[in-house]
């Protein structure tokens, strides 16, 4: 099993939150999971359990649309509820469980 910590929307690169709407952050929270997840010998396909964190739950639709487009097909579990804040001024947080061979 790989647990993988909450990732933020941070760009690995200049550790800033990245611009743009909900969806960009988002996007890049799955993108920071996905490159954690590879490089423990997983993968997004072997995700088993996800735990979304948002700082306004308005924002469930556009993180749902980004978030199926990187589980396409049978997803795993996800849990998403709202919190008051994230560390590093992140709007959206999300942590998995995965599996390794």
């Amino acid at each position: 099993m790989l647990f993988v910590s909450g990732a933020g929307a941070h760009d690995p690169t200049t550790h800033k939150v990245v611009e743009g709407p909900i969806s960009n952050q988002v996007r890049q929270c799955l993108e920071n999971i996905k490159g954690v997840l590879e490089a423990g010998g997983s993968s997004l396909d072997r995700v088993l359990k996800c735990n979304v964190f948002l700082k306004e739950i308005a924002d469930f639709q556009e993180m749902n649309n980004v978030y199926h487009t990187f589980f396409p097909t049978n997803p795993p579990a996800r849990s998403t509820v709202a919190v008051k804040d994230l560390p590093g001024d992140s709007p959206v947080e999300i942590e998995c469980i995965a599996y390794v061979d």
